[in-house]
């Protein structure tokens, strides 16, 4: 194709962090890329909220600022696909206005609620096992005891800001708001609607909400988006308003898209069934399509409805990846107002790498645990907290970044023996031959901006035993994965071409030498939890 032909998304990959917008070919190569940073609201008692306009002033910066760039024509921009931070609540008015902040996926106040839904005499880890097993009989999962679900959000209204409720014309998912931002249509998509645990996919061409599941929880269905398409789907064009702001043409189609974590799978390239990825940003996740519906509600495991219409994915997530070393950075090492100048704050992540470089595998048996804000997966227990066990005098710095890239190489480890139980029995039987001895996951696909750095995934490779694939411009895969839904929603690309169309930097293999000192310390990982978890119920329940 020569560049006269070629098309283009304008790809918005909208983070926690904030967004970062590219453009991005529809093959899957990114031009050019623009990011910018919003607050968050971090409120003693679990409240996290984020101000939607900051996100849509942040989207409309970042977006004037690539198309002004100039690399390519605007008549080329084809669509635009956005994807979202996900399993976030924004209740609006009937004209598309925020009544409150939004209330994101790390908010914890629901809880309470959640609990109250879940109570019954049957119980398992807290859960009502007969209400539970309604949940994933219809929906592949279950809205979990953190409080942390567009269901506990939603209730945490209800109860404590009842006129925003009364007032609320409808809730959406972030990926749905800046959606409604961009053409002025409420809607959702099958795959964004799915972690509102309140739909049946039992048949996965045909998704609705389920009464029994809004009855259940005293929700009103009229308070949620009743427009439920593909990810593919074109919802519309942008209004004149977004036309005339961005400079694109007022034809410019959107497409409905999907949030980070489908988006994601798709920009890995990891679209086959089993293929899996990891993805290392303020969170991570493991995570690979499966052509089946399945839940393994006691890890926090399940299916949803993908990005790629008519499929399932399993899905997971923990809360603190590299969010572990910003804390590092942002709350310990530099004050805050050192933080507002720029000049005052080098870019501490690469220093951090070749400190990490420096330090024996094992970090002299130093353990960070990275539960900083509780965590989801493989337990769902908002109590929990992040630690630094067996600090002694003979450490230094060097060492406690090292723990901390390992810490979360064991966390995703802990949730990646999950993971492969999980598939283990179906790909036994999809796969002659295969026995229950053979690795079921050999390889692993790295993105997010964590993936960036080359000790970080020699450290994965050597904590999960398996072959680390490092996708070059790890930290655009979430962009890349939007536009490529858009693309195919367009008509200019199949989901078979994907993973052709997937380069990697670096492959990574483990190191034996180094097998024997991670098994002991992932081993001894899982029993501070163990040992813990009651201690960190009592100070911070």
């Amino acid at each position: 194709m020569s560049d006269s032909e070629k098309k283009y998304i304008l790809a918005i990959d909208h983070g926690t962090g904030g967004p970062k917008t590219a453009i991005v070919s529809t093959h899957g190569d990114v031009i050019d890329w623009a990011f910018q940073e919003v607050p968050l609201h971090v409120e003693k008692g679990g409240g996290v909220e984020q101000d939607p306009e900051d996100w849509w002033n942040a989207i409309v910066n970042t977006s004037k600022k690539v198309i002004a760039n100039g690399h390519v024509s605007v008549k080329d921009i084809v669509g635009i696909s956005n994807t979202s931070q996900w399993s976030g609540t924004v209740p609006l008015d009937e004209n598309g206005n925020h009544l409150m902040n939004a209330v994101i996926w790390m908010d914890t106040r629901g809880a309470p609620y959640i609990k109250e839904v879940y109570k019954g005499l049957i119980k398992f880890s807290g859960m009502n096992i007969i209400k539970a097993l309604k949940w994933v009989k219809r929906t592949g999962g279950a809205p979990g005891l953190s409080g942390k679900d567009p269901i506990a959000h939603m209730l945490l209204i209800k109860n404590e800001y009842s006129d925003i409720y009364n007032k609320t014309y409808m809730f959406l998912e972030p990926q749905d708001y800046i959606n409604l931002r961009l053409t002025g249509k409420f809607a959702s998509s099958y795959t964004t609607i799915g972690v509102h645990w309140l739909t049946d996919i039992r048949n996965i061409n045909k998704i609705e909400y389920s009464k029994k599941l809004l009855k259940m929880c005293k929700l009103d269905q009229s308070k949620l988006p009743s427009d439920l398409i593909n990810s593919t789907d074109v919802l519309g064009s942008i209004t004149a308003e977004v036309a005339n702001e961005l400079g694109l043409d007022k034809n410019t189609k959107v497409i409905a898209g999907a949030p980070d974590v489908p988006s994601a799978a798709i920009g890995s390239g990891a679209v086959r069934n089993y293929d899996t990825h990891i993805y290392i940003g303020t969170s991570d996740w493991v995570v690979c399509h499966i052509p089946f519906k399945n839940t393994d509600i006691f890890h926090d495991i399940g299916a949803i409805a993908s990005g790629i219409p008519g499929r399932y994915m399993a899905v997971n997530e923990q809360e603190i990846a590299g969010g572990a070393l910003s804390f590092l950075r942002d709350n310990i090492l530099y004050h805050k107002d050192e933080l507002l100048r720029e000049e005052a704050v080098p870019d501490v992540y690469k220093i951090f790498d070749r400190m990490v470089e420096n330090v024996p595998a094992g970090s002299n048996n130093l353990i960070f645990t990275p539960w900083l804000i509780g965590e989801r997966s493989p337990v769902d227990d908002s109590t929990i907290r992040g630690g630094i066990y067996n600090l002694s005098l003979e450490m230094s710095r060097e060492h406690l970044i090292r723990a901390i890239f390992e810490g979360v190489a064991y966390n995703i480890n802990w949730l990646f023996i999950y993971l492969e139980k999980f598939i283990q029995k179906k790909k036994i039987k999809e796969n002659p031959g295969m026995t229950k001895n053979d690795i079921v996951i050999p390889e692993v696909s790295m993105i997010g901006g964590g993936a960036t750095s080359n000790i970080w995934c020699q450290i994965f490779a050597d904590v999960l035993n398996r072959t680390i694939k490092q996708v070059k411009d790890p930290i655009q895969a979430n962009a890349r994965g939007a536009a490529f839904i858009a693309a195919v929603g367009l008509g200019y690309l199949t989901w078979d071409q994907i993973p052709d169309l997937i380069q990697y930097s670096n492959i990574f293999t483990p190191n034996p030498e180094n097998r024997a000192v991670y098994n002991k310390l992932f081993n001894e990982f899982t029993n501070i939890y163990k040992i813990m978890k009651k201690t960190y119920k009592r100070l911070n329940e």
